[in-house]
């Protein structure tokens, strides 16, 4: 894909994923513009800061996605979309449901409508491991967009918009992740962890970053695409971060899973797997099934979760797997 021709926009633009998207696009792909949507004033001004030449392709866009019109004023002339705005934090989701329900849902639904009477010509969503048989909210708001989001092709006709979904686990270092947590305890010598036996899938940003922009440049619309990463254990995990601190066990919190799963069971019969990924087909009349040539089919059972994952961090790849401090 020829980038430089291209007007991007990232919604929630200014989170931890938008800062380093803009910071691969402007170095590596250098697109004719990029947009950033989102709504903290405060955030893009810092923005400006950090990308701050005259000459910059950067635009701040002011705006919600919950705001269906003002979506549409900023998807005038853009060629592809990537939507990471969500209301992501669990206990905030369990405690707000309808402000959840009205980000990661409605939300999910604006921009799939305005994309599609603008004339988008794609756009990838940003999904999550716990929308895969969701215990909490936030899990099943995500479930619902990404059924959005397939769905939507059905819904552009001959505008031509296409959609589709990316879906990876937990992000090395980003706002919210149990790193900074154990960071900042290490200093009292004790961390918390609420059950030893706990796993979870990681990638970094900047791995989460290009996967998206190589998803971006394949997808056909409708697959929910899916990397191989590695998983560890958060007793691991713990020693990396905080080596030497007392670890304590205050139990599991609520719609927190002990494992997550990236691929369920079912899901895997319309899954293809490919050397990096796999790739989740449509089960929709609409689907061309000789989209994704190549690639096998995964065994009958088969799940892939964080549990029975075959690729592992130890406590020493971890510091060398991620570009944050340990």
């Amino acid at each position: 894909m020829n980038w430089n021709d291209k007007t991007v926009l990232v919604t929630g633009g200014t989170g931890s994923f938008g800062k380093k998207f803009v910071s691969v696009m402007l170095n590596e792909c250098k697109p004719k513009k990029l947009i950033i949507f989102s709504r903290d004033e405060l955030k893009q001004h810092d923005m400006r800061q950090m990308f701050s030449d005259k000459d910059s392709p950067v635009r701040y866009f002011i705006g919600d996605v919950r705001d269906r019109e003002r979506l549409e004023r900023a998807f005038h002339g853009v060629d592809i979309v990537v939507h990471a705005a969500a209301l992501k934090q669990v206990p905030a989701c369990e405690y707000n449901p309808i402000e959840a329900i009205k980000t990661n849902v409605v939300g999910a639904t604006n921009v799939i409508e305005a994309a599609i009477d603008q004339g988008v010509k794609k756009v990838l969503a940003l999904s999550t491991d716990k929308a895969v048989n969701p215990a909490n909210l936030y899990g099943a708001t995500k479930l619902c967009a990404e059924k959005l989001f397939v769905q939507g092709n059905a819904y552009s006709g001959d505008v031509g918009t296409v959609f589709s979904c990316v879906r990876y686990g937990n992000v090395v270092g980003s706002r919210g992740s149990v790193i900074p947590l154990f960071k900042k305890q290490r200093e009292t010598g004790k961390v918390t962890v609420t059950d030893p036996r706990m796993t979870r899938f990681w990638i970094t940003l900047d791995q989460g970053v290009h996967f998206v922009i190589n998803c971006i440049e394949r997808m056909h619309g409708g697959e929910v695409f899916v990397p191989k990463i590695p998983s560890m254990n958060i007793i691991d995990l713990a020693t990396a971060i905080a080596p030497g601190c007392s670890v304590e066990n205050v139990g599991i919190r609520p719609g927190e899973k002990l494992h997550e799963v990236l691929l369920s069971e079912d899901e895997a019969r319309d899954a293809i797997e490919l050397d990096d990924m796999f790739v989740v087909e449509p089960s929709h009349p609409w689907w061309n099934t000789d989209a994704w040539p190549g690639g096998r089919r995964p065994a009958e059972g088969y799940r892939y979760a964080s549990d029975s994952n075959q690729q592992w961090l130890s406590v020493e790849d971890l510091k060398s797997f991620a570009d944050v401090e340990v």
